[in-house]
């Protein structure tokens, strides 16, 4: 079985550990590791927001290699530019497939702090280069939005489970008799209120079965439509 760890090597600010921890937190990781923290306070960060455990669970760690130990692979996470790398280098949205072919065990993504990103010595460090593709003009992201892009790109894998699913299965489209029927009870409403006198009776059925068409109104939707226009005719026959 997969795990997943993120590493915060040397962060400056204590408010982007907490919306690391956030982003962590909306995506079903908890294990967080900071290294050198700048800040000696940095767990009462108020940027985590329903990640307050996250923080007060995470491991404070002296060394990235100590942070690392019980990891089976790890990803530096880091801009191109100006970077000679000898590792490979996982573009992030190929990480999932890349980690297709990780031994179970846990895996570490590790980001570096906000002002000079992970040394060479800490890339080095780790086993391949994670890349968030950018344009050439901006190549650096914030500390927290790379965290949260890279777990959002983690909750896409087959075995993730939302708290939510898209919600209950989708009513069938209508088929075309049901349109029909629709396209009935508005051309009768039509007529008792008098709209579009100027359009012949097929003229008028044409106008309607477009425009029922163009709506996309699946099965519950229509029939809803159906309802509502007939109440509307009994009302004002």
């Amino acid at each position: 079985m997969k795990s997943f760890c993120v590493v915060l090597v040397r962060p400056r600010d204590p408010n982007n550990i907490g919306a690391a921890a956030r982003a962590m937190a909306n995506f079903g990781l908890s294990d967080l590791r900071v290294v050198e923290p700048f800040a000696v306070a940095w767990r009462e960060a108020v940027s985590a927001v329903g990640a307050e455990d996250i923080m007060q669970q995470a491991r404070q760690y002296d060394t990235l290699d100590a942070a690392l130990g019980d990891t089976v692979f790890s990803l530096a996470a880091t801009a191109l530019r100006n970077r000679r790398l000898e590792q490979e280098i996982v573009t992030l949205p190929a990480l999932n497939k890349r980690l297709e072919s990780v031994p179970a065990g846990n895996i570490a993504l590790v980001f570096g702090n906000e002002k000079t990103g992970l040394s060479g010595e800490d890339i080095e460090r780790c086993t391949s280069v994670l890349n968030i593709p950018t344009v050439s003009k901006q190549p650096s992201i914030n500390l927290a939005q790379a965290v949260i892009l890279t777990c959002y790109e983690l909750s896409r894998r087959a075995d993730f489970t939302p708290l939510r699913s898209g919600g209950s299965k989708m009513a069938p489209s209508p088929t075309d008799s049901q349109k029909e029927i629709l396209v009935e009870a508005l051309y009768r409403l039509c007529e008792q209120a008098d709209l579009r006198p100027d359009l012949t009776p097929d003229q008028r059925k044409a106008f309607l079965r477009r425009m029922v068409s163009n709506l996309s109104l699946n099965e519950v939707q229509l029939f809803f439509a159906k309802s509502l226009a007939q109440r509307i005719s009994q009302r004002i026959s």
